[in-house]
């Protein structure tokens, strides 16, 4: 079949490698000129760790042996250290150790961390704070604007795949796209990927689709000196208040009660703080999450000391300073893994994987490919 894709973010570029696995003919069509949206403004962490057992965290699996797959191909920068669950909190320790308890029975792997293995895990440790942690061998990191094009020019050069930038899409039909230069592209299914284009292609699938739109703020250190690395991709015990995966625990609301009591204002910003190291040696941190009207344009210093002040509470870099700021912008359903729609025959939506999108995108989008 003839295949025409809209957006070339992670989760277009996972449907437009699904699609040419099973041999169709696929054609991409992307507004800019490089991926700029939420698929690059991220940590690039493919994080298994972080979905509940069942069918999220089976989907999260294959897509990490979609991407080891792809990466093996290509040769693009990445780091296999897995993750680290760092904790200073006895309420804390208590939801890991419940995790824990339960983890390799559901599906996920890793193993507690006693305190003295907890401080050793990483160097940027802080050996008198910390007092356990989980260790996950499975979440991979990719530097997302590098591992974006990669994964592009990959598909372009290997699996047949025809991306075209700087083309946008200005209407949609059963089985055909219109670019703004006027050109009529026939396809025998148009797949939407992205929620901007959701919201100016089909504005009215897109005001009933229940989807929010999730600001966060994130920020990078200079290259660390000599050479230091951070080693696994570091959270905190506040990310235990964000991920599904610990939602089961007896422990959790007593944790949640204690930070809203504590620190009102990191629920208010939805803080939650973690780390990653790229190839240049910078570090990546962050992050918040802002949703619908409580959005602006401007980036909020608040936030950003906020987020330098709970990473400081138990980690330390060699060098501080930070080089780049940015926020980013992405949709969520409230309730879904992601928003689909089949608004017309030739035409599916596919959109708003939450902040999972280069963990999830690879695997939902296998598994559409698989059923159709």
């Amino acid at each position: 079949m003839r295949i025409t894709i809209v957006g070339a973010g992670i989760f277009g570029l996972g449907h437009a490698w699904a699609a040419a696995r099973h041999g169709h003919q696929v054609t991409v069509l992307e507004r800019t000129a490089r991926a700029e949206g939420a698929s690059i403004r991220n940590f690039g962490m493919v994080w298994p760790i972080g979905q509940p057992p069942g069918e999220k965290l089976a989907i999260a699996m294959r897509s990490r042996e979609l991407w080891l797959e792809f990466i093996a191909g290509s040769g693009i920068y990445h780091t296999s250290t897995g993750s680290v669950h760092l904790v200073t909190q006895p309420d804390e320790m208590a939801v890991l150790e419940e995790f824990a308890s339960q983890a390799r029975e559901l599906g996920y792997c890793g193993r507690m961390l006693t305190r003295k293995e907890a401080a050793e895990s990483t160097p940027a440790a802080q050996a008198d704070k910390v007092c356990g942690g989980f260790f996950s061998p499975t979440e991979v990191g990719v530097d997302p604007p590098n591992a974006l094009q990669g994964l592009a020019n990959w598909l372009s050069e290997t699996q047949g795949v025809t991306i075209k930038w700087k083309q946008t899409v200005v209407e949609v039909g059963d089985g055909w796209a219109r670019t703004a230069d006027r050109t009529r592209i026939e396809s025998d299914l148009v797949i939407i990927c992205g929620g901007q284009d959701l919201e100016t292609l089909l504005p009215e699938v897109y005001v009933n689709s229940g989807i929010r739109r999730c600001k966060l703020q994130m920020l990078s250190t200079q290259p660390q000196p000599g050479g230091w690395k951070l080693g696994p991709m570091v959270a905190s015990g506040l990310t235990l208040r964000h991920y599904e995966a610990f939602a089961r625990c007896p422990s959790l609301p007593a944790l949640r009660a204690r930070v809203t009591q504590e620190a009102p204002e990191l629920d208010r910003f939805g803080i939650h703080v973690m780390a990653a190291q790229h190839a240049t040696g910078e570090l990546i941190l962050g992050d918040s999450h802002e949703y619908d009207d409580a959005i602006s344009p401007f980036e909020r210093e608040e936030i950003e000391a906020l987020i330098l002040r709970e990473l400081q509470k138990f980690l330390t870099f060699p060098d501080w300073s930070i080089s780049r700021r940015w926020q980013g912008i992405y949709a969520k359903h409230p309730t879904q893994m992601q928003f689909e729609a089949h608004p017309m025959p030739k035409v599916y939506v596919f959109t708003a994987p939450g902040g999972s999108g280069m963990t999830m995108s690879f695997g939902l989008a296998d598994k559409f490919w698989n059923s159709l």
